[in-house]
């Protein structure tokens, strides 16, 4: 047979993005579905760590690991930047369409490509060049359609500047999870998020915890259960690409939060969203066929 005609294989790092982007997109629809029976933001994120540090745990010690790794301050740190871009991601979805959310925190490849060529020394190439050019094109398309034509501002820049501060949040965890991942185990720096992000989202100040009711502690538990799906597909996906690459593939989620913001929400992303968001996954694109 002519090896030609044989389809290429999805890498191992592909396979694990695709399974990530699909658990992160059932998360961020189960965040906006409690956070609309009126559970405050800090209580979600309290109980997606409690969830996910129960799995965690139980996962770290089924393989006889100790939890605590041997590389606590950047375990630390990757837990901590993680919580506070937690916060900020889910401030984003509650507050915007779950496709312009989703978009805005898929911004993160652009600021990991350029914190794994500062803090990691790997090399960025001209498509990665075009992709941060276009996703950045797309951002002002979307958000800002007024520069041009005489549109108003599609979406409040507060909200917008929430959810760019969980994207660069989320590189920053990005590229320690890289930098861990040959000398920790996956499930390790997986434990380590919500052992800082519960005690973390406890402590800051904000809306009294509410009782949930049957309904609600269903969501909140499915929160943390598709997290955990996300977080473990991101972790092992980290082994296998750079971390610029690797964040490349999870745009495929953008398609996740379109359908269900659509489904369970009656969301349409406007004419601006979706030209914006072609740029943004245009770029993505770009850099994933080059590679």
């Amino acid at each position: 047979m002519n090896s030609s005609a044989i389809p290429p294989r999805v890498s191992p790092g592909a396979r694990y993005m695709l399974v990530s982007a699909l658990g992160f997109a059932l998360m961020a629809a189960c965040v906006k579905l409690v956070a609309s029976r009126g559970i405050p933001l800090l209580e979600i994120v309290a109980a997606r760590s409690l969830v996910s540090l129960v799995i965690s745990y139980i996962d770290v010690r089924r393989k006889g690991l100790s939890p605590w790794g041997s590389h606590r301050a950047l375990l630390i740190a990757r837990g901590a930047i993680g919580a506070l871009a937690l916060i900020c991601v889910y401030y984003a979805v509650t507050t915007l369409p779950l496709a312009e959310a989703t978009l805005l925190q898929y911004m993160h490849p652009v600021f990991t490509a350029l914190l794994g060529l500062l803090l990691l020394r790997e090399g960025i190439q001209v498509s990665t060049v075009l992709c941060i050019v276009l996703s950045i094109a797309g951002l002002i398309v979307m958000v800002e359609p007024g520069a041009f034509t005489d549109a108003s501002p599609a979406l409040p820049w507060f909200n917008v500047a929430i959810a760019l501060a969980g994207a660069f949040g989320s590189a920053v965890a990005y590229v320690l999870v890289r930098r861990l991942s040959p000398v920790e185990d996956a499930s390790v720096i997986i434990f380590y998020f919500p052992l800082i992000a519960l005690p973390l989202s406890v402590a800051l100040p904000g809306v009294p915890f509410v009782i949930p009711d049957v309904e609600s502690l269903v969501l909140l538990l499915l929160v943390g259960i598709f997290t955990q799906v996300g977080q473990l597909g991101l972790t092992h996906a980290m082994r296998y690409e750079t971390a610029g690459k690797a964040a490349a593939y999870s745009y495929v989620q953008v398609v996740f939060a379109v359908l269900l913001g659509w489904l369970l929400f009656d969301e349409i992303p406007s004419a601006w969203t979706l030209a914006g968001g072609a740029l943004i996954i245009s770029g993505a694109l770009l850099n994933l066929i080059r590679r």
